[in-house]
This record gives C-alpha cells, sequence and structure tokens, in this order.
C-alpha cells in the first residue's frame, strides 16, 4: 500500500480539505467519460429496441458531462492559482504547456502509428500535404473551438482548455480583478457568463466556456469565509442528480442545449461548493475515497488513452464474439470488465510520462529520485 501511495498520491498546495474531495471529482468524471466510449462500442452486441439499449443511451448522454465537471474544477484552479500569486504570462503559459504537452505528445505519437498500421481506423488524409496540415492542427490543439476532427477522439477538450489559459490572465490583468472588491468581482463574472451564455446559445457556440466561469464563481464564492458553514450534502447530492438527468431532457436545436449547459453550470457549482465547503460531510467524504481520488490524480493520462485502450479490447472481442448479440447481462457484466481493462495503460503513462515530466517542478526534475510532488 505504500508503494502505491507513493505513486498515486500528489502534495498538492492548497487547502487539503478542499484538495481530496477534488481529486475523486476529477475521478468521477473521468468515470463518466469512460461511459461514453463504452457504450459506444458495445452497441454492437445489444438489441437495438430493448430497454438495455435505452439505458445506454441515457448512460452515453450522461457522461458526456463529465468533460464539463473537470471545466469548472480547472476553472476553479487556474483562476484560483492566478488570483493569488501574480506571475509573468510568459511562464505561466510555459507551466500550462509543460502540464499538457508531455503526455499529449506520447498518445498523438502513438495515434500516428497506429493509424498506419491499421488503414481502415485512419483519419490522416491521403494526400501528403493534407495529412502534414491536419497532424499540425491537432499537434496545435485546435480542433475543438474550430471545426477540425481531432485525431484523439477526446483531444477536443484541450482546445477549450488552451483558450481558457491564454484568455483569463488577461481577463485578470486588464480588469485589474486583484484590486476590485469581492461583490465587483461575483458580478462581473456573473455579467460575463451570461454574455457568453447567450451569445454561444444565439450562433451555436462553444458554449461549454462557461463551465471554467463556474469555476471561477466558485473561487469568488469560496473565499468569502462562512464560519457557521453547515453540511449541505444532500443538497450537493440533489444538485448532482438533477445535473445529470438534466442532460435527458427531450430538448433539441442550440436553445435546448443551452438548457442543459445552464443546469450542469448549477449542478457543478452547487456540487463542488458543498464538497469544499464541509469537507467533513458526508458527500465530499464520499470523493475522498482513496482509489476515486488515486483515479482522479491521473484522470489526464486515464483521459487520453482510455479510448485506445477499449477501442483494442472490442476488437479482441469482436474476434471472439462476431455475430453474437447479447442482453442487459452482457452490458453490465463487462461494464466493470472493461472498465478495470483501461486501468493499466493509464497507469503506465501517468509513472512514465505525467507524473515525471508534468507533475514534478522543472527546477527538481534532474535530481527527484524520492516520491514526486504535485501541481496546484
Amino acid at each position: 500500500m505504500n508503494w502505491l501511495a507513493q505513486r498515486f498520491e500528489l502534495s498538492r498546495g492548497g487547502e487539503s480539505s478542499n484538495v481530496r474531495s477534488m481529486e475523486g471529482l476529477r475521478g468521477f468524471a473521468v468515470f463518466l467519460v469512460f461511459l461514453v466510449h463504452y457504450t459506444t462500442l458495445v452497441e454492437p452486441w445489444i438489441p437495438i429496441d430493448s430497454s438495455t439499449m435505452r439505458i445506454a443511451n441515457a448512460l452515453h448522454t450522461i457522461g458526456n458531462s463529465g468533460v464539463d465537471l473537470f471545466f469548472v474544477l480547472s476553472g476553479y484552479l487556474i483562476y484560483g492559482s492566478l488570483f493569488n500569486r501574480k506571475q509573468g504570462f510568459a511562464r505561466f503559459i510555459t507551466r500550462r504547456i509543460e502540464r499538457i504537452y508531455p503526455t499529449f505528445t506520447v498518445v498523438f505519437v502513438v495515434y500516428l502509428c497506429l493509424s498506419f498500421v491499421f488503414r481502415s481506423e485512419s483519419k490522416l488524409p491521403a494526400e501528403f500535404s493534407d495529412a502534414l496540415l491536419y497532424l499540425t492542427e491537432n499537434f496545435l490543439l485546435l480542433p475543438g473551438l474550430f471545426p477540425i476532427e481531432p485525431m484523439i477522439t477526446v483531444a477536443w477538450s484541450l482546445s477549450y482548455e488552451m483558450f481558457y489559459y491564454l484568455a483569463i490572465p488577461i481577463v485578470i490583468e486588464t480588469m485589474r480583478i486583484r484590486e476590485r472588491t469581492s461583490l465587483w468581482r461575483i458580478t462581473f463574472f456573473l455579467f460575463l457568463t451570461i454574455l457568453v451564455w447567450v451569445c454561444c446559445a444565439a450562433v451555436n457556440g462553444p458554449i461549454r466556456m462557461v463551465m471554467f466561469l463556474a469555476g471561477i464563481l466558485l473561487f469568488e464564492t469560496m473565499a468569502i469565509r462562512d464560519k457557521a458553514a453547515k453540511d449541505f450534502s444532500y443538497l450537493g447530492l440533489l444538485a448532482l442528480v438533477a445535473g445529470l438527468l438534466g442532460m435527458l431532457l427531450p430538448t433539441s436545436g442550440s436553445t435546448g442545449y443551452a438548457a442543459k449547459i445552464g443546469i450542469l453550470f448549477f449542478s457543478f457549482f452547487f456540487l463542488c461548493l458543498t464538497c469544499f465547503r464541509s469537507p467533513s460531510g458526508w458527500l465530499a467524504r464520499s470523493f475522498c475515497w482513496t482509489p476515486l481520488r488515486w483515479l482522479g490524480n491521473m484522470s489526464y493520462s486515464y483521459y487520453l488513452i482510455h479510448g485506445l485502450a477499449l477501442k483494442a479490447a472490442f476488437l479482441i472481442l469482436s474476434t471472439l464474439l462476431s455475430g453474437a448479440e447479447f442482453g442487459a447481462w452482457f452490458f453490465w457484466a463487462l461494464l466493470p470488465l472493461m472498465f478495470l481493462v483501461t486501468i493499466p495503460p493509464a497507469t503506465a503513462l501517468f509513472l512514465a510520462i505525467e507524473r515525471p515530466f508534468s507533475l514534478t517542478p522543472s527546477r527538481t526534475r534532474t535530481r527527484a529520485s524520492g516520491p514526486l510532488p504535485g501541481e496546484a
């Protein structure tokens, strides 16, 4: 157990009571993302008109909210880091690139190699110049905010992250955020949230950017000290359930999707606020479960590689069970097994690449020999 703890526990800055539940929330978020890819790949073995297929479709829809929870937590952490400690723009962006690119580059190269081995699965254009442009666009993390198909399916979200990294330091400095009162900052970011939400709903834009603003408002709310904070775990759980079920509302079009994002905005805001405000509450403690926190600590590696691991596992399964069709028992029995299949490659990527190259400050990387520190 000590061996595992030395590799999966991360020493982070900030308030430890917040960090532990935050790690678990990350683990929960990446499990939601796993559900998206699992339900997609298991469909050929499930009868189309069955109740199991309807459940699978619902889990697929709900699972999409996992990325939004990541955005909230990222908004909270990055804004808090910049607000509490003034730092140069170049230094900040360099650290963000250092955080993203080592792990991403390894997975990118793996996908590129597999594109040549499995031509039928390749997304590369046939023409060399087009393929080179496509690879450049993907390596620069353009798919997502731009209408480009990502080579790594989940990497679209990294374009949102990079935009946030570039924008929020500029907003903080140009608006002199640190000099403003708490009320002014909350009012400003609420106004910005409404502006972004309305504009994106009107033109079918990247409306999920508002989830970063939910994280910013979460930080500002947490900064208002409440000595008599009570345990609102039941309300936090209710908010979570409402947000996830809200994804199933029978709405369509950009307006309907905007409504779902609005529900998630408040849902994840209150979920995180409950966990951070009441770290001793039963909801926060449930997210402090050690395996869930460890999954959260390696969530970036898991996020990037789990889809490939699932694809490989289902390709093997298809050769063994070609043409077969199963019912509900197969869907539920296979789910934990496939989840376990994704753990070893994610763990290897985390221990070999992400932890030593992204989670270790550059000034100590060359001399680190013991347990490596994490980042705030």
